[in-house]
């Protein structure tokens, strides 16, 4: 990637993974002018193949075939969770910057060793949820920043729903060791709220399974039950720091579909914040004494998964920290295996790791144009 002109060269991206998500990345990447995809991979080629041209890329075969190409920069990392951090390694020993999808990586050595190799090397790992980045939580952020609602004290995030059993064609990873209601929707709330408040310091909680069978509902193998083998259910209290602490739960196996609800209660009022899950979506600022919130348009482009490869290359040309951050993912992974072990051992659990305060994105941010020193 060249830097330090007004309308620098695309960089290129390789893609690692044509299942189900690399659809909403290819549709994504397809319109931010500052990355060009060249190269999607898959174990099953043929499936590759078919995410290449319909998108209109003009590569696509083997991971090993994609990592030996000299006009690929960054690769997205879109395998299923156990193998995102032995990816991470191979990419990284390819010589490219990773883009991961989350977690980072199932426990804090695998995720602690992959971040050593890339400093060693020269090189970048950043992980998705790039939710937070979107318009909505964005404003949210900013509002926050600029003492909305006083100093942040407290929040309560619900992600409540049946299971995805019912609309994914094929669910079972989303139940087995890496999933479950934790580990695949925990990121986008955990994300938002170490964007809130910072580093994480203690954790109580506990878990729950509800039926250790589930049903496949659409799809080829509809009517096939598989097996769950990670909890369905979490409730946790983590905190903060001194006064500071939010209240989470992440299940599979409530009826009635209460998710994403994030609201952040400070000295001198409460915001209610749009479904961390999207880029989108206004939030609702409740002030003391007032009867009646106020709305907090979002403000910003509509984005989608892939505008935090942008912000990593936009952060590596200007020599900045991108937003999405290994760092940041291997902290939000680190209080959610302690939400884990919390409800494994009955006791609270300690967080050794901490990141450092990670700035709201500029108003002007717009990954659909091409980057200029003003964009961030």
């Amino acid at each position: 990637m060249s830097g330090g002109a007004s309308r620098p060269e695309a960089a290129g991206v390789g893609i690692i993974g044509a299942g189900n998500i690399s659809t909403q990345y290819l549709e994504n990447l397809a319109r931010f002018p500052d990355v060009e995809v060249r190269f999607v991979a898959d174990l099953d080629q043929e499936r590759a193949a078919a995410q290449a041209q319909a998108f209109g890329v003009p590569g696509s075969g083997t991971v090993d075939e994609l990592l030996v190409r000299e006009d690929i920069d960054v690769v997205v990392n879109l395998t299923v969770p156990a193998v995102h951090a032995d990816v991470g390694h191979r990419v990284l020993a390819a010589g490219k910057h990773v883009w991961s999808e989350k977690p980072l990586a199932l426990d804090r050595d695998a995720a602690a060793t992959l971040l050593a190799d890339a400093e060693a090397r020269g090189l970048r790992v950043a992980c998705a949820p790039d939710t937070v980045l979107g318009a909505g939580i964005q404003t949210a952020l900013r509002a926050i920043a600029r003492g909305d609602i006083g100093e942040p004290l407290t929040a309560t995030t619900m992600f409540h729903v049946p299971g995805p059993e019912a609309w994914h064609p094929s669910p079972d990873f989303l139940f087995a060791v890496g999933g479950g209601p934790l580990f695949d929707m925990g990121p986008y709330y955990v994300t938002t709220l170490v964007h809130v408040f910072g580093s994480a310091t203690r954790v109580q909680a506990v878990s729950s399974m509800s039926r250790p069978t589930r049903t496949i509902g659409s799809g080829p193998r509809a009517g096939e039950v598989f097996d769950v083998l990670v909890p369905t259910h979490h409730a946790a209290l983590i905190e903060f720091g001194p006064g500071r602490s939010a209240q989470s739960t992440f299940s599979f196996q409530h009826a009635l579909n209460r998710s994403g609800f994030v609201e952040i209660n400070g000295t001198e009022g409460t915001i209610v914040l749009p479904d961390p899950n999207r880029f989108d979506g206004d939030s609702s600022l409740w002030r003391y004494g007032s009867d009646e919130p106020t709305a907090l348009p979002a403000v910003g482009p509509e984005l989608g998964r892939g505008a935090g490869v942008v912000d990593l290359v936009r952060s590596i040309r200007d020599g900045g920290t991108e937003r999405a951050s290994g760092a940041v993912a291997a902290h939000v992974l680190d209080i959610l295996l302690a939400v884990r072990d919390a409800a494994d051992a009955g006791k609270p659990v300690e967080i050794d790791s901490a990141v450092g305060p990670v700035a709201p994105l500029p108003d002007g941010w717009d990954p659909t144009v091409v980057s200029t020193a003003t964009q961030g």
